[in-house]
Order: structure tokens, then sequence, then C-alpha cells
């Protein structure tokens, strides 16, 4: 049974992935969040079966439970797109040590677990996507631990790549810039003065996910980027010294 796995997909780039692999010829979908009735209603999608796997992917239950599922049906696992991640938008100290954590937790753990879990049923020619961030590509303050973490998940994403290329598998790191997704809803807290007040650019979940999958295809790139300004930020970050870097974010969004 060859099958595809997506994590996050009840909305935002996850659910968007799903739509643009639903004609795809899988032998069945699993689909993974929290919430399962967003996930059944993606069988609406498509005339594929889809398994709908409502785990919390941030606990070593949710990650344990992922792993069982797998070794019981043993299936040919094809392509696994890792969208489960969130962010919050504060001071460091103001989000206290659970908050931070809880990012760490999803972000970095969960992305380790579900990518060396899912190798074991994957073989030549399957192929791997985890979702880190612009974000990853410089320390952003009052962004700090989500940003921290999608930079261990585009490095982890890299070197997995570069190991696993004598077994022919592919992983490539998606670094998205600003996009129109639920993410907000939970970054940023209601009634509180916003951190991020000026947005370069605000992409559509469909042209990230469009853009990764051919890059996924063509198996060239380990890291992908949608748009001038995700792709000016990457270079301008290469070679502007750090301080500056910190500073243009502070000034632009008014951080003392």
């Amino acid at each position: 049974m060859e099958i595809c796995i997506i994590t996050g997909a009840s909305s935002g780039i996850g659910r968007e992935f799903f739509r643009q692999l639903a004609g795809e010829s899988f032998d069945e979908f699993w689909v993974i969040a929290r919430h399962e009735s967003a996930l059944l209603a993606l069988q609406e999608l498509t005339a594929v079966p889809v398994r709908a796997l409502p785990l919390d992917l941030s606990t070593e239950a949710g990650c344990a439970a992922y792993g069982a599922a797998l070794a019981e049906q043993k299936p040919n696992v094809r392509r696994l797109i890792h969208c489960a991640g969130y962010g919050k938008f504060a001071s460091t100290t103001s989000l206290g040590l659970e908050e931070n954590l809880g990012m760490v937790d999803l972000n970095i753990r969960a992305t380790v677990s579900v990518d060396l879990i899912t190798l074991e049923y994957m073989t030549a020619g399957a192929r791997i996507i985890n979702i880190a961030s612009v974000a990853a590509l410089q320390p952003v303050p009052w962004v700090n631990t989500y940003a921290a973490s999608k930079a261990f998940v585009l490095s982890f994403s890299r070197s997995l790549n570069r190991e696993l290329r004598s077994r022919g598998i592919h992983v490539l790191a998606v670094c998205p810039f600003w996009t129109k997704t639920a993410f907000f809803d939970r970054a940023v807290k209601r009634g509180a003065e916003p951190v991020v007040k000026y947005y370069a650019a605000m992409y559509d979940p469909a042209d990230i996910a469009r853009r990764a999958l051919r890059d996924s295809a063509r198996g060239k790139k380990d890291v992908s980027f949608y748009g001038f300004v995700a792709r000016a930020q990457a270079l301008l970050v290469k070679f502007l010294p750090m301080r500056w870097v910190l500073s243009i974010w502070q000034a632009q969004q008014k951080l003392k």
C-alpha cells in the first residue's frame, strides 16, 4: 500500500498540500492534526481513501500512536509532508516556560520524531517535505523561540537530505514568508499590542505548496522559497552584519 502522509493537514499550508495532491494515485492519504472533524472533511476533496489520525504530535503519546499506526499497517510511504507547528509573537520571558517549550516540542521534537519514525517505511524515490520558515534564517526578537525552532528544522532537514542521498530519498525544507493562514490566530494574543506591525509581503498558501511540490519533484534543491521578498531576505541576511539585521527588524516593528 503506497501512501502520502500530511501532518498539520486540517488547515493552512498542510490543507493546501492535501488539496493539490488530492488527484495523485496513492492508495491512501494519512492526515494528522488535533481536530478530527477537519480531517474527516478532507475526504470530500479526493476519491482516494483518507485515514484521519487526530493526534497531538507535541506529546510523546501522540508520536507513539503515530508510530504504532505505521507498525500495524506497514505501508510504503511515498511522501511525508510535515506541516505541524506553531509560533507565538511576544517577548520570550512574557510567554513563560510552558509556552516556549510547547513550541520546542511541536516544532523540533515532533519533526525529528515524525521524520525518523516514517523513514522506516520509506524506500528509494520517497520524498519528505518539512515546513521551516524564513524566520529560520536569522534570530527574531519577540518571535524568538519560534524562529530558533525553525532554524533547527532547516538545519536538520538539509543535513538529513545529504545523509539520505544513498537511499534515494529526498528531503526538502520549505521556508515560507508571511502566509495567509490560521497561524496568526494562535500567534497573536488577543487584546495585546501587536508585536508584528509591518508585513513586507503576505503570500497565499496555495503558491507556497505549489512551489514546494515542484522543487521536491525536481529533487535538485534542499530549500524551497516562494516570492521575491522571501528570496531577497534570504540573500540579504547572508551578507549584512547580524546586528544590522536585528536592528532593522526592531525598527520595522517599532520594538524597543
